[in-house]
């Protein structure tokens, strides 16, 4: 059975990267109001997680948006096996980078060793690999973690080794990239708005608490590496802007700060990527689920739409 899912998309990839990309945005968009029509699991995950999330919008509302999530995700997901072939001045004219100018340059004697970048499930997130040399001079790397389908895994880094990003595995690269960062001149984009297997600290999300990871936070303390989120938004079919946000501080008032005040900084920038364009996000994982972790960052999550939650740390 394994190899007819190797086969088959092997063939999906080979069409898709044949036809033009606002073809594949529009194929992507009709499969998507497919998977929305049968799939009522996630279905009903995502309109609860909106109804929670903008609670003040009526259910026609978050019907609406809740639609649109399952289009957006199926038509970037198509876009990005077609982007994978293009050039990086074909993709230059579909993808407008907002933000470099915040970035150190790469290479000078002033400038930090490396970079890392608080990345999420926004938009075409696999651009995020393939704009960062071209665009801002920095050799980009990332983490992954391995397929369980052995075919369908090497297919996927097999179209992530045209970005020119340096992959981890994280089960078995940590040593790889420990040497890397020692090396210097990466940007290393960490994914980061998902529930962590294990550990992380916790923090508001959409007026809800929620387990972050911390590795962001941890890699950029540890190597000194300035720290900023950085977003990709969709704001036509096979058409994006990624933005490079303000920079995170690692210190303040003289001191270093603390990894659970700089995982909330982050959250903060992801919640107002949400609010900007509700659809952009990945809803149907289940960002909320029970939190195993013993530190919390803030003290009262906000209670209404736009309300800012208090903070602090605790243990």
């Amino acid at each position: 059975m394994s190899w007819i899912v190797y086969w088959f998309a092997r063939g999906l990839v080979a069409v898709l990267q044949a036809l033009p990309l606002a073809v594949v945005a529009r194929i992507g968009r009709a499969l998507g109001w497919l998977w929305w029509a049968v799939d009522f699991k996630h279905r009903g995950l995502v309109k609860r997680n909106l109804a929670a999330a903008f609670y003040a919008k009526g259910s026609g509302k978050i019907a609406e948006i809740a639609h649109e999530v399952f289009q957006r995700i199926a038509e970037n997901a198509f876009c990005a096996v077609k982007t994978a072939s293009m050039s990086d001045a074909e993709l230059l004219k579909v993808c407008t980078v907002v933000g470099v100018e915040k970035l150190p340059k790469a290479g000078r004697p002033e400038s930090p060793s490396n970079c890392v970048g608080a990345i999420g499930h926004f938009g075409n997130f696999e651009l995020y690999a393939r704009l960062a040399k071209p665009v801002t001079g920095w050799q980009s790397a990332t983490t992954y973690r391995a397929m369980n389908q052995p075919g369908l895994d090497a297919i996927v880094q097999k179209l992530r080794e045209s970005s020119g990003c340096i992959f981890y595995e994280r089960r078995r690269d940590a040593d790889g990239l420990k040497e890397a960062l020692a090396k210097g001149g990466l940007f290393v984009g960490l994914l980061s708005d998902q529930h962590p297997n294990k550990g992380g600290v916790l923090v508001p999300f959409m007026g809800r608490e929620c387990a972050a990871t911390t590795a962001p936070a941890v890699l950029a303390l540890r190597y000194d590496a300035p720290l900023f989120p950085v977003i990709c938004y969709r704001v036509a079919p096979g058409r994006w802007t990624v933005e490079i946000e303000d920079e995170i501080p690692l210190k303040a008032g003289g001191r270093r700060r603390t990894v659970e005040e700089i995982t909330r900084d982050i959250s903060v920038a992801f919640e107002a990527a949400v609010r900007r364009d509700p659809a952009n996000w990945f809803w149907v994982h289940n960002r909320w689920k029970k939190p195993r972790v013993k530190r919390k960052v803030h003290t009262k999550a906000p209670r209404h739409e736009g309300e800012q939650a208090e903070s602090g740390t605790s243990d």
